[in-house]
């Protein structure tokens, strides 16, 4: 860790008294604390990866596995890992990109109303030019209040376009994914991961997991809402300029072969993600930018 991004320095800069400051999370790794009326989070300078969000008076938003590894190099299993520049696994490379295990730089903590917004920055090195050869800056906006708002912008500094793929990862804390359901996918088609990547359509009506479920939607704008019989609320996740959709949870044969993921862990999580992948990857010019956008929040079902 540079010495500019111990909690000590950064409490110097950023610390907001009362509502945010920096601390040695899980591992030693560095996180922001926020409190606020509304909520409370954690958010890792490691992925600019928030672990923990609760709504006041409610259970958390997110899973976190109690199994996850925190430490340099490896990727935390839950919350909302941000996957960047390429989506699942590619041969010699990280799965999922290099965004999410690599160390961000803060570039802001600031009120924002009732709540905290915090911005950090990933940029070029030689360590993301030995995996993806371009020049760009991802900056991850994070809002904490009753809600939680997520942003990423990526900014191509190359002299060329660049193609990437982009995704909060975000895993949703749930009751039993048995006993939830979710809404805004019918009829959809989708690319089915656990079938040879078959392409196929969505049944009308919610969508109920009953076993291994890793589904893409391309071409999938709208927000889903996922209804949790158990936990008695439903979480609606809306976008912006993410055309994809995927749902995703092992299931208890792949998830016992994991070593990050507890027991029967599985059945607390459901994964619905924001992103823009595969059919819906994007171009983006010298000098142009993308930002793509998640905000996800809780009411009572």
């Amino acid at each position: 860790m540079h010495a500019s991004q111990a909690p000590e320095a950064l409490d110097e800069r950023f610390a907001i008294p009362g509502l945010a400051r920096f601390e040695a999370g899980a591992g030693g790794l560095t996180r922001l604390s926020i409190s606020t009326r509304h909520a409370d989070a954690h958010i890792y300078l490691h992925g600019a990866h928030v672990t923990h969000h609760r709504p006041a008076g409610q259970p958390s938003l997110l899973f976190l596995s109690e199994r996850s590894r925190f430490a340099p190099g490896a990727a935390i299993r839950g919350g909302v890992p941000i996957v960047f520049p390429w989506f699942g696994p590619r041969a010699g490379v990280p799965d999922h990109g290099f965004a999410r295990i690599s160390e961000w730089a803060v570039q802001s903590v600031e009120r924002a109303g009732d709540g905290v917004a915090v911005a950090l920055a990933l940029e070029a090195s030689p360590a993301t030019r030995a995996l993806w050869p371009h020049e760009f800056r991802i900056t991850c906006c994070v809002t904490v209040g009753a809600a939680l708002d997520l942003t990423a912008e990526v900014e191509n500094r190359s002299d060329a376009p660049f193609t990437f793929e982009a995704a909060f990862h975000t895993y949703l804390r749930v009751g039993d994914v048995g006993q939830t359901s979710l809404a805004g996918l019918e009829g959809a088609d989708y690319i089915d991961k656990t079938d040879g990547m078959k392409r196929k359509t969505l049944a009308p009506g919610p969508f109920r997991l009953d076993a291994e479920t890793d589904r893409v939607f391309p071409g999938a704008r709208g927000s889903c809402v996922v209804s949790d019989a158990v936990l008695g609320r439903r979480v609606v996740v809306d976008k912006r300029a993410s055309a994809t959709t995927v749902v995703w949870n092992p299931w208890n044969d792949k998830a016992a072969h994991m070593a990050d993921l507890g027991g029967v862990e599985w059945r607390h999580m459901l994964c619905v993600e924001t992103a823009n992948a595969m059919d819906d990857a994007v171009t983006l010019a010298p000098g142009a930018r993308h930002a793509m956008g998640a905000t996800i929040r809780a009411t009572p079902a």
